[in-house]
């Protein structure tokens, strides 16, 4: 769940938060009422589709390796649950 929140939710709705302390702090509300339509909302979700696929780009390239050997499969045997494994290659 963090990592749902970290790499997804949080680049999605940050834009969005930056903006509205923005818009909360520096102008002020046109007679107590905040001009709702003349939020761009388009930016703003454009600001986080880019932020996601920057933070999901990153994660990608930098926390993932590459292992090698042949992977093996989750399995039942003898009444327990082996998990699943890499087990090297042979011979190289």
């Amino acid at each position: 769940m963090p990592r749902v929140l970290l790499t997804i939710v949080l680049p999605l709705l940050l834009p969005t938060a930056f903006y509205l302390v923005w818009v909360i702090t520096l102008r002020r509300p046109r007679d107590g009422v905040a001009a709702w339509a003349t939020w761009p909302w388009v930016w703003l979700a454009g600001a986080g589709i880019a932020l996601l696929a920057i933070v999901l780009f990153f994660v990608t390239i930098r926390f993932g390796k590459q292992e090698e050997g042949v992977y093996i499969p989750p399995r039942w045997q003898n009444g327990y649950i082996v998990p699943g494994h890499i087990e090297p290659k042979s011979g190289q």
